[in-house]
């Protein structure tokens, strides 16, 4: 279990496993549905993650239009924001925003999040400023900066409201891995789930708020 894996391995999985938990935990506040969290973390370092997120909602309204783009561009900013909290138990649980968009930018797979978030940016705000001149540059990069610069503080204040919530499921998601059989080949790769139902059991889930 745990123990087998190597410090390197453990210490990439936790980070990971905290990006992933991050999306969950933000996504169940927000009212979406959510199911189990995945990872999987190679001896050299590759990784795979990801949670259940139910994206099925009724709109009925552009005012509901808004809400919902708002809350999953929140869910998709979280992963990287939670993978900054430091893992020590001692340690203010702040998240580093220099880092976090470090994260969203470069290419440790959170890139995919980014060109999410990108896209309905721009959705929203055509929907929130439908009267805009398209040649206004200057104008719509300052509407997409102060959107994106509250959503991106009210998911912040989520992660560190939860960091101790966030920090107890990435371990308990890291210590449930185990080593994959290979046949023929030495095994290289470890895999860890916790599905929903084992996740709503947990009394730190129970407790958030919603």
């Amino acid at each position: 279990m745990t123990t087998k894996l190597p410090a390197a391995v453990r210490d990439h999985a936790l980070q990971i496993a905290h990006h992933e938990m991050g999306h969950y935990i933000v996504a169940r506040t927000l009212g979406f549905e959510t199911g189990g969290v995945t990872l999987t973390v190679t001896m050299d370092l590759r990784h795979q993650g990801g949670a259940s997120v139910s994206l099925v909602r009724p709109i009925a309204s552009m005012d509901t239009m808004k809400e919902y783009l708002e809350a999953r561009m929140m869910v998709l900013l979280a992963g990287a924001m939670a993978q900054t909290l430091p893992s020590k138990p001692s340690a203010a649980k702040r998240v580093d925003k220099a880092k976090a968009t470090a994260i969203l930018k470069g290419e440790q797979g959170a890139e995919q999040d980014y060109a999410k978030v990108r896209e309905l940016q721009h959705l929203l705000r055509n929907i929130t400023h439908p009267d805009t001149d398209p040649t206004s540059g200057e104008r719509i990069a300052v509407q997409l900066k102060t959107m994106t610069d509250r959503l991106w503080l009210r998911t912040q204040k989520i992660i560190e409201d939860q960091a101790e919530t966030i920090a107890e499921l990435a371990v308990a998601l890291v210590d449930g891995m185990v080593i994959v059989e290979q046949w023929g080949r030495p095994a290289d790769t470890y895999e860890g789930m916790l599905t929903g139902q084992v996740l709503e059991r947990r009394l730190v889930v129970q407790a958030m708020p919603s």
